[in-house]
């Protein structure tokens, strides 16, 4: 499953997914006929606790899908308890720097090493002892580790995050990137757009996948994302996807019905 996946995205194949909110332990075989290959468990704007989370990631994975869970901050302690409860991999939010970065990546390797051996292994992981080092393979190879590059100094250390060994992903953040350019949701702002192809083409080229979550089900903008190199495919969520299919069939039934039909938007903030 995870193996899988992480084979697939090193490869530059591509790989499907979406978020998942709902702990209904109906979901993950109605998500799985869907044909997915991983879910997206957001932790950081979804209240979700590490019991739920957990049981919702042994469902999944029970299933063959690979569950991503998406960490409150880019904390190496918080992506280590997700993996302990049974995530496939972690996203973290807001990541700025290699040094952030290689403190994930060095927690999703060598769990549950911890401490001031855990800082030297990051800092040399040559010096690790053969017989740990061929444990921590076994243990954690597998595992995925993700990050967030949703603001403008992350693009510009984008180089050196990118050179951290043991990232697998860069997932856009869309709607915090543009706050963060000060283009508020306005994705078809050219600037924003060079934004994104810089960091797929500087992602890509560095052989990271990358991928981009576009919330409210855009096909067209995702398809171009894709087409230009975008191999993470995170497509909307359950939220969205129940919110916005609600509103059409209601608005075809008052349609039908010769019903006023009402003024409707997006019913839950971008994530």
């Amino acid at each position: 499953m995870s193996a899988t996946l992480k084979a697939a995205l090193q490869s530059g194949r591509r790989v499907y997914g979406t978020m998942v909110a709902s702990s209904s332990p109906l979901w993950p075989t109605m998500v799985q006929s869907a044909g997915v290959d991983f879910v997206f468990i957001d932790t950081e704007h979804v209240p979700l606790d590490r019991e739920t989370v957990s049981w919702m990631c042994r469902g999944y994975a029970a299933l063959g899908i690979a569950p991503i869970v998406r960490i409150g901050s880019p904390c190496p302690v918080a992506a280590c308890q997700m993996l302990d409860g049974g995530a496939a991999g972690i996203v973290a939010p807001y990541v700025e720097s290699a040094e952030q970065t290689r403190a994930l990546a060095g927690a999703v390797r060598f769990r549950p090493v911890k401490g001031a051996r855990l800082d030297r292994m990051v800092a040399r992981p040559s010096a690790c002892d053969p017989s740990l080092r061929e444990y921590l393979a076994a243990r954690n190879g597998d595992l995925l580790c993700i990050v967030n590059v949703e603001s403008t100094p992350a693009v510009a250390n984008l180089a050196e995050i990118l050179a951290v060994d043991g990232l697998d992903a860069v997932l856009i953040g869309p709607h915090d990137l543009s706050c963060s350019m000060g283009l508020p949701e306005q994705y078809g702002d050219p600037r924003f757009e060079q934004a994104v192809r810089q960091i797929i083409r500087q992602s890509r080229d560095a052989g990271v996948a990358v991928g981009i979550h576009m919330v409210y089900g855009d096909l067209e903008t995702e398809l171009q994302w894709a087409r230009e190199g975008c191999n993470f495919i995170l497509h909307s969520g359950d939220l969205f996807l129940v919110a916005r299919s609600l509103r059409r069939d209601l608005a075809e039934l008052r349609a039908g019905l010769g019903d006023d039909e009402r003024e409707g938007g997006p019913s839950v903030s971008p994530l």
